[in-house]
């Protein structure tokens, strides 16, 4: 069955002419065949060895540069369609709770001075709660259970408790 080039898509035809690939590069013009026999030479093929290199090397730079080009406004492009995205199905999303709604309307309402968001999150560190979560294990036992171990745990850096050892006094006689 005979089909266009042009049409499918994972022919080179369709990727240039859909613009995916370099068309006009003087590059390209290295790959094209040449039928005139040429005699061996061990300098000319020395030669064109090295230049072979070199234009593969130049084809690659220029694809990259080509390639960021093309994908330049795919990051702007998506983050619009996920902001029509939200705005669309905002009523599936959860509602915000009313301390983060003030703490936004807090932010809109100061101007976002970058002195003031450090002195704020400089006050915010001082006000930090130690820390302590919940460690839990679970043990297999032989007999066919499961016993399960909580531990409560300090994750608070202000401690330094390595004064313990300095309590205890051995007598060696």
């Amino acid at each position: 069955m005979k089909r266009n080039p042009r049409k499918l898509k994972w022919t080179k035809a369709f990727r240039k002419a859909a613009g995916k690939e370099m068309v006009v590069d003087s590059t390209l013009s290295f790959a094209t065949r040449r039928n005139a026999p040429v005699r061996y030479n061990r300098n000319l093929m020395a030669t064109t060895l090295k230049a072979m290199q070199r234009v593969s090397e130049i084809r690659a730079r220029r694809e990259r540069v080509f390639y960021k080009n093309r994908m330049a406004g795919n990051k702007e492009r998506q983050r619009a369609l996920n902001r029509k995205l939200v705005a669309e199905n905002q009523h599936l999303l959860p509602k915000l709770r009313s301390k983060t709604t003030a703490a936004k309307q807090k932010v809109d309402a100061m101007e976002l001075d970058p002195v003031s968001l450090v002195e704020s999150t400089k006050q915010k560190q001082h006000l930090k709660m130690p820390k302590t979560r919940l460690k839990s294990r679970r043990r297999i036992l032989v007999g066919g259970g499961i016993q399960e171990e909580n531990d409560h745990i300090d994750d608070d850096d202000d401690d330094d408790d390595d004064d313990d050892d300095e309590d205890v006094e051995m007598d060696s006689d």
